[in-house]
């Protein structure tokens, strides 16, 4: 099963920390809910992926970064667009 998500990231003392991820219904949706994120002045970015696997099991493969916004941690950089 592919999973498609939309994860802000805030500025703390010394770096970014994860905010709530927001399950997408598709690629498209989870990029575009990023770059609300993104847009929000309490975001310091945000990050769209995808991740395929098996919840039941707890097995998943890598994420797949589909696009980036604003400040994300370097992991994320790779697929930067604003």
């Amino acid at each position: 099963m592919v999973y498609y998500v939309a994860l802000p990231f805030i500025s703390v003392e010394g770096g970014l920390a994860p905010g709530e991820a927001v399950e997408c219904p598709n690629g498209a949706a989870a990029i575009r809910r990023a770059q609300a994120m993104a847009s929000n002045e309490i975001n310091a970015g945000a990050v769209a992926f995808s991740r395929n696997g098996d919840p039941n099991l707890g097995e998943f493969e890598d994420a797949v970064i589909l696009k980036a916004f604003g400040e994300v941690p370097d992991d994320f950089r790779e697929a930067q667009t604003a």
